[in-house]
């Protein structure tokens, strides 16, 4: 694959999947492994001097040759280390391994979007180091939960799905959630963007699934899809649902026919297991080329501030979100080298959608040398140093051979509103 590709990259304790999507596609495609199988096995192997991932290490395991390594999430954030024969290796070097093996056919990466069942900054930081390891620049690395996934990929299909509530049911081999994609209410952030959340609804441990995958029980199916049908009703109880999702190894027997005539009942439904990678592969596109993103994902994790500067981007003047709302306070650390006109301060806005305000912050420019219109060449750097405080830097970096770098620079500390536990205002 010599284009160069921006990649969907589901991980799980059991698995992966990749979504891929380049300038030569209409939309993001999934690696299969087999025949309608996008499921990588999360083992990573070596027999002699060759390594192995996926199905391939799994072989190993079935000969009982070579050795194989399981459980690599969980032991690569343990820090554990890993003995295999004579040698001992870091389980965070495995997994790298692994998922530079199993991306090994993409020869250039613009940009990777990790889509993991739920998301914590440890995780994060592990995942964002060994795409950084692998060559792909920093600020291109995202990492978001099956949530965000959900959204971004409704975000692509006919606005119709989402024009009301969304539902998303997951299914295991023993548990059943819901989750519900919404709209936020209208006017937030001046009533320019569209903001939507996702809210988990329901659960339920049904014991029949047991029996039902992967052989199907009759009777046990029988039980399970009146259980089932019992759920989607109370799930859907005085909400208007334009389209259902239904994703999980636990959907991939039919014993749910009456619950699928629920389901249908004047809505769309859609069922597969390669959302989370796609709906990544387009968190990236929308990452890398949207200036500004709208509709804007929120939950409780993320900023709910936003601060922006006035630039010409492209030829369109406007302001430009340096910390935007929607982004993990962890992922905000960025710099831009912008060229100014003669200007004595850098003029900032700080809109908070939580407490509805918007307020100006300064960055003095007095100090730095004068030059003439556009040969000031400056960086700007935002560092996020916790959910509530962010540095902002402005450096003086010259303008090629006719002005070198000097040491001028001046700093700004903005301090954020946050969610402070009143996410709950913005429905």
């Amino acid at each position: 694959m010599g284009q160069r590709s921006m990649i969907g990259y589901e991980i799980t304790e059991k698995m992966c999947q990749i979504s891929y999507y380049n300038d030569q596609q209409s939309e993001p495609e999934t690696l299969e492994v087999d025949s309608d199988n996008y499921q990588i096995p999360l083992l990573i192997g070596r027999l002699r001097d060759t390594w192995a991932y996926g199905k391939e290490a799994k072989r190993l395991v079935t000969i009982k040759e070579g050795f194989v390594v399981t459980r690599l999430l969980e032991r690569s954030l343990a820090g554990e280390k890993i003995d295999c024969g004579e040698e001992t290796y870091d389980a965070v070097w495995l997994l790298s391994k692994f998922i530079q093996l199993s991306l090994q056919q993409f020869l250039e990466i613009d940009g990777i979007v990790f889509s993991v069942p739920e998301l914590t900054e440890e995780l994060a930081q592990m995942l964002r180091g060994i795409a950084v390891r692998m060559g792909i620049e920093k600020q291109h690395i995202f990492i978001q939960d099956y949530k965000e996934s959900f959204c971004n990929y409704l975000f692509y299909q006919p606005k119709e799905l989402w024009q009301y509530d969304a539902a998303l049911f997951c299914c295991d081999r023993n548990e059943i959630k819901a989750f519900m994609l919404r709209r936020l209410k209208p006017g937030l952030g001046g009533g320019k963007t569209t903001f939507v959340t996702v809210d988990e609804v329901a659960s339920a441990h049904m014991k029949e699934l047991a029996a039902v995958y992967p052989v199907l029980n009759e009777d046990k199916a029988k039980e399970a899809d009146t259980r089932f049908c019992k759920f989607i009703q109370s799930v859907f109880d005085k909400r208007i649902v334009s389209s259902v999702f239904l994703t999980g190894e636990g959907f991939e027997n039919n014993w749910y026919p009456k619950s699928l005539r629920v389901l249908c009942n004047g809505r769309r439904a859609f069922i597969g297991n390669n959302l989370y990678s796609k709906g990544a592969c387009y968190t990236a596109f929308r990452k890398m080329y949207m200036h500004i993103e709208n509709p804007v994902y929120l939950s409780a994790s993320k900023l709910t501030d936003q601060i922006t500067v006035n630039m010409r981007v492209n030829g369109q003047e406007m302001w430009y979100p340096i910390v935007s709302w929607g982004a993990q306070w962890y992922e905000c650390n960025n710099q831009w080298e912008v060229l100014v006109e003669d200007l004595d301060s850098i003029e900032l806005h700080v809109e908070s959608l939580v407490q509805g305000s918007l307020r100006n912050e300064v960055i003095s420019l007095e100090k730095f040398p004068k030059r003439a219109e556009y040969s000031m060449r400056l960086q700007i750097e935002t560092l996020l140093l916790d959910e509530k405080t962010c540095k902002i830097t402005v450096r003086d970096v010259g303008f090629g051979e006719f002005f070198l770098p000097t040491d001028f620079h001046e700093e700004k500390i903005i301090h954020l509103g946050g969610n402070d536990g009143k996410f709950g205002s913005l429905s």
